[in-house]
């Protein structure tokens, strides 16, 4: 499970047996989980025990980085 980034405690993750769906991010923080796919479009695919205000942060982030993630998605599952 490759971390692409680690801020404010939150981990945005890939799981390396998931190369059969489209890139996607996981993020962790504590026992809160979300997944969010990255193309098309950014979408919440799911969220369990995350804040309204910590998913607004989590997708704030994600479009900032979106693109070194797709780009670190097809590096690591390309292997």
């Amino acid at each position: 499970m490759p971390k692409a980034l680690l801020l404010n405690g939150f981990s945005f993750l890939f799981y390396s047996n998931e190369g059969s769906e489209p890139p996607h991010i996981h993020v962790k923080k504590g026992d809160a989980e979300a997944k969010f796919w990255l193309e098309p479009i950014i979408e919440m695919e799911f969220s369990d025990e995350f804040s309204v205000s910590e998913l607004r942060f989590i997708r704030k982030v994600i479009e900032e980085y979106r693109e070194e993630f797709i780009r670190k998605w097809h590096e690591h599952l390309s292997r």
